[in-house]
């Protein structure tokens, strides 16, 4: 069921909530969280949506979206859109549009919407602030969301995010690489017991994930991490051989090669956002590896 709400008000739309709520017998008892998407690309509106209804599977929330609307305009207005039952798998999404003096206020707006004695996560899905625990909604979270991906100049994003990196802070990049940190780090549990000397990262320039995966092992490993663009691979290397972790950029099996030993194919296709966006709900404390990861990027030599 889908509601239009246009020129509303924040009591109007929680009394339609509670409408909403008696037909299609949705309830906030069983809700574990609220997440905020806070965006101003229309193109992504309904993808991020989708990813916040199939993370809601596992983590049931109220889901409140808020877009920038005219924000020149003279007059503040809100216009809403409500989603409950078979159009939000979330049980609830509100999608709020702020335009004029209302637009810079997304704060106060999604504050009645806010569930009480539970967690409040942000998304920003493309564009974050400098320092997302200083922005008006980030001061409402404690898990505080961004995806450098989406970013105008991804290298850039992922860079800006050590600076303003408060605890609680993670970015959806980080989760796109949980598998393959797990596979290089169980490599390193089997002979022979070597250090990593050195270790090259290559492909897409585009792609920030890669840049976390250099920084996280700059951050684990004494000998220099090389940044390259290339096909799409890591490469560990030890004094008596190397280990290879390699897949094509749109393929979905990935290649293990390791010296002295036969390779290995393994699935490992690139993760959807609805998967990274549930794993970060999954933990609401701080991310001290992301961290560390973050600080390595400083150290990677890039090409």
């Amino acid at each position: 069921m889908i509601v239009d709400l246009p020129d509303t008000s924040t009591n109007a739309v929680n009394k339609k909530l509670d409408e909403l709520r008696e037909q299609v017998g949705a309830v906030t008892m069983g809700r574990v969280g609220t997440l905020i998407i806070a965006s101003e690309n229309e193109a992504l509106l309904e993808e991020c949506i989708d990813a916040a209804n199939d993370a809601s599977h596992e983590h049931p929330m109220r889901v409140l979206v808020v877009m920038a609307g005219d924000a020149d305009a003279s007059d503040a207005r809100l216009d809403a859109q409500l989603r409950a039952g078979g159009d939000s798998t979330a049980g609830e999404t509100v999608v709020l549009r702020l335009s004029g003096p209302l637009a810079g206020h997304a704060d106060s707006v999604v504050t009645p919407f806010l569930l009480p004695d539970i967690p409040v996560v942000v998304w920003w899905p493309d564009i974050a602030p400098a320092v997302p625990a200083r922005d008006p909604l980030g001061k409402l979270a404690i898990r505080r969301i961004t995806d450098a991906t989406n970013g105008r100049d991804p290298l850039s994003a992922i860079k800006s995010r050590l600076p303003g990196y408060t605890a609680g802070d993670t970015d959806l990049a980080w989760a796109r690489i949980t598998y393959w940190r797990a596979l290089l780090t169980s490599t390193l549990d089997q002979p022979p017991y070597e250090p990593i000397e050195s270790a090259l990262v290559s492909g897409l320039r585009s792609e920030p994930a890669l840049d976390l995966v250099a920084g996280w092992l700059a951050s684990r490993i004494e000998g220099p991490v090389h940044r390259v663009v290339g096909d799409l691979k890591v490469e560990l290397r030890r004094p008596t051989g190397t280990i290879t972790l390699s897949r094509p950029q749109e393929g979905t099996t990935a290649t293990l090669s390791r010296t002295g030993r036969p390779d290995a194919l393994v699935p490992l296709a690139r993760r959807e956002t609805r998967e990274c966006l549930a794993e970060d709900m999954r933990r609401l404390d701080p991310d001290e590896i992301y961290f560390a990861a973050l600080e390595g990027i400083g150290r990677v030599q890039y090409a």
